[in-house]
Formats: structure tokens, sequence, C-alpha cells
């Protein structure tokens, strides 16, 4: 995390250097991102960047804070608009909160994105931050087999991986699409964009609610036939 003399800074120039370091982690990655172009492209002196942070990893680590006290914030004072809403209407609805959060930050989102997910650095390096998410939607699958919404034969740890993997899907349709559009919020927020992610939701919950020996019998006609 940042040393006490980047906080010391103006924010003028603090926000300069992050908006350098958004930039170079959204082009090039984590791996193949390079401290000089951050220097070069913020206006600071190289030795002034190890005055502020330990290296590159270390300023990742700093947007994801910064990525996370946004949406903290974002997300305060949202509220569902129902509040009988089932497990999959509640999971539609985080959806696409969560894609009008990503359209109000987008080049900060798609660096996290690229390092996290391309890079794999969700799986491996930040495995406690996947693991909150992962936790937050296995008590989701397990109420909505309480209340009788998922079929009880699922395997929620499987049901898991296909929550995360689907959201972590249409975020990255979100950001590869919307950031091709002239006003991302706009877009997100039209009938279409709308319509495409119910679309895609549906599959999953489709797959979800529909029972294992439906399932299976739909298998075997298709084999036979």
């Amino acid at each position: 995390m940042p040393k006490p003399t980047f906080f010391n800074l103006p924010e003028e120039k603090r926000e300069k250097i992050i908006n350098a370091a958004i930039d170079e982690f959204a082009e090039y990655g984590l791996e193949k991102a390079s401290i000089n172009r951050i220097v070069a492209n913020s206006g600071i002196a190289k030795g002034s960047f190890y005055q502020y942070f330990e290296d590159k990893h270390d300023v990742f680590l700093h947007l994801l804070a910064v990525l996370e006290r946004e949406k903290m914030e974002y997300f305060k004072d949202k509220h569902p608009p129902a509040r009988n809403m089932d497990t999959f209407q509640y999971f539609r609805w985080m959806i696409k909160t969560g894609m009008e959060f990503n359209s109000a930050y987008p080049r900060l989102v798609q660096a996290v994105s690229r390092v996290m997910l391309n890079e794999g650095m969700y799986y491996l390096d930040f495995a406690n931050i996947r693991e909150r998410t992962t936790q937050g939607l296995r008590t989701m699958i397990r109420q909505a087999i309480q209340n009788g919404e998922v079929d009880p034969s699922v395997d929620v740890d499987l049901a898991v991986m296909i929550m995360e993997t689907w959201s972590n899907a249409i975020s990255n349709y979100i950001l590869q699409e919307g950031m091709k559009q002239k006003d991302i919020m706009k877009w997100v927020r039209s009938a279409k964009t709308q319509e495409t992610i119910d679309k895609m939701l549906y599959v999953m919950e489709y797959g979800l609610r529909k029972t294992e020996s439906d399932f299976a019998k739909t298998f075997q006609e298709r084999t036979t036939s």
C-alpha cells in the first residue's frame, strides 16, 4: 500500500499518478506493466515513485483498495426494488447494479479485471478476495435450496462456480462492449443491453432451477434419438 509520503501529496498529483497506473494496468496487465511508463505518464521522477510505493504490485493493491472503497460507497444507498424477490431476482438486481457501478468507473474496473481475471490473479494471488465472494454465493444458494427455488440435488459448490463464472463473463462483456460506446452508462441502461443481461442470466437460472431428473431424462432422449 502507499507510503505516507504519497498521501502527503496534493490531491491533483495523487490522481495523476493513480490515473497513469490505471491506464498502464488496463493496457498491459500487472506482469507487463512498466514503472517507467507510469512515471513518464504521471510526470514524476522514478526516484519519487519509490518514495510513494514499493513496486508496481504495491500500486495495484492500492487500486484494489480504491475500487473497494468506491464500490462500498456506491452500494451504500442502493436497495432492491422489492422485499419479496427470490434468489435469482436478487442476483439479477445485484448484477445489473454492479454493471452500473462498472460503467461509472470503466477504466479502473477494466484495469483490475485485466489483472484479476485475464492474468488469473483472482484465483491465485488474491484468492482471499475470491473466497469472500464465493462464501456469499454459497449462502445465497443454500437459502435458495431451503426456499425451494433451486433443485436440492444441485451441488452447492458447482452452483457457486456457475454463478461466479457467469457474473465474470457478463462483467467482461459489458466492459469490452461498453468501452466502445460514447456513453457507457447510457449504453448499460439501454433496453437492449438490459435484455442481453437478462438473457445471459436466464441461461444460468434455468440450469440451476431445472431438476437433475429432468436433465437426465432430456440427456437420455437426446442420446438415444
